[in-house]
């Protein structure tokens, strides 16, 4: 984080830092305010739902008081997979357009209370706050786990099952109809919800450079490294600065390994609840082609306790990555920046399981560098997956 240091400038001694309660973005986040906490006073700004993680983390917690948790819970980790469909992400979206106006209004007051920053950083799904720090005159910079989604003028766009760098003329065609197509269904949503999203403060979703406006205009955090990520021109805003890697210290049972054995961890982060019954089972298949290995999936449950166990399968509730990733001989993740960087920084052998959001771009990422494989094919390839984890793991 030396790299997150050097960019602070002169003046500043109060650096407030913002993010939803949600593990992939307020742990990133909780890692930015260990570094910065060095040489600055720092507070972290969620919801209740995150103060206990915040405070276990040694930080000074900001909560807004507003009922944000359960409708954040609700529109973020819905039943249903969302990937690019239209209706349900138009339907995503205007859960949310609500709860960012009543944040930003909540964000102001509680600024005008307790003091405003020398500075805040903000997680990119607060778009919001720019316009509370431009109103308070607060500079204001964004945080990105998942630099791939940025819109950029040329390259490989996001959120279009994962698309490889343009090896010739064809290929570079079809990346530019697919920016188009990202850039024309962000500007029809725009539009649709045009009177709610102006009222929380954003009045056009473009800048007249081009770049997106819930994005600071000042810097962007970039949360990885340049040289994974496919080649593109970057915004003049982003600085990579290294993943921001960081679990809380909390009260959570060890997972159950057992001496001699290779273990594997199976994760598809703290969202994707509709599916994670499913991938459960399979599993609990293919640890039956693998008994000679124990597989543990994990629900990403905080407040779970339990573990289920069926030979060399287990299913437990939570793995703190920071004490427990390590002892795994290998994992099988979705391709949560948080997962993908906690196993490329201890170089864990991994295969990817995408199945929504950026996930197939970091998978293509992670099999693009050579540091990983994708499990193409859904639930059946992972059924069939050990002959492919033996190779991950012995090359």
């Amino acid at each position: 984080m030396q790299r997150l240091l050097d960019l602070i400038p002169p003046g500043v001694s109060r650096i407030d830092l913002l993010a939803p309660p949600f593990s992939g973005h307020l742990h990133p986040v909780l890692a930015l305010g260990r570094a910065l906490s060095s040489r600055y006073q720092v507070r972290i700004v969620s919801t209740r739902g995150a103060v206990t993680r915040i405070h276990a983390a040694g930080f000074t917690a900001l909560a807004l008081p507003g009922d944000y948790d359960g409708p954040l819970e609700a529109v973020a980790n819905p039943q249903y997979a969302v990937k690019s469909h239209p209706v349900r992400l138009w339907r995503q979206f205007r859960g949310v357009v609500g709860l960012l106006k009543q944040f930003a209004d909540e964000l102001e007051v509680l600024w005008r209370h307790e003091g405003k920053p020398d500075l805040a950083i903000a997680d990119f799904t607060l778009p919001v706050v720019g316009e509370v720090c431009r109103r308070l005159a607060v500079p204001w910079w964004t945080s990105l786990p998942s630099p791939c989604v940025l819109e950029t003028p040329d390259g490989a766009p996001a959120y279009c099952g994962g698309l490889m760098p343009a090896q010739n003329r064809w290929q570079r065609v079809g990346h530019f109809i697919q920016r188009k197509k990202v850039r024309f269904f962000k500007q029809a949503v725009f539009w649709l919800f045009r009177d709610a999203i102006r009222q929380a403060g954003i009045d056009h979703l473009y800048r007249a450079d081009g770049s997106e406006s819930v994005y600071s205009p000042t810097r962007i955090l970039a949360l990885g490294e340049a040289d994974f990520e496919f080649p593109r021109r970057w915004p003049a805003a982003v600085r990579f600065i290294g993943p921001a890697l960081y679990t809380p210290p909390l009260d959570a049972p060890a997972p159950p390994f057992k001496v001699g054995k290779r273990h594997v961890l199976v994760t598809l982060g703290t969202h994707l609840d509709w599916h994670k019954d499913r991938v459960a089972q399979a599993v609990s298949t293919l640890a039956a082609t693998m008994p000679e290995w124990e597989f543990h999936f994990t629900d990403g449950n905080l407040t779970g306790q339990s573990v289920q166990q069926n030979g060399n399968f287990s299913r437990i509730a939570w793995v703190d990555y920071d004490r427990w990733l390590g002892h795994y001989d290998a994992v099988i993740h979705h391709g949560g920046a948080g997962i993908l960087w906690h196993c490329l920084t201890r170089h864990i052998p991994a295969l990817v399981y995408p199945v929504d959001y950026d996930q197939f771009d970091h998978a293509a990422r992670l099999e693009y560098s050579g540091k990983g494989g994708w499990l193409r094919g859904g639930i059946a390839a992972l059924e069939r997956a050990g002959e492919k984890l033996r190779q991950t793991v012995e090359r």
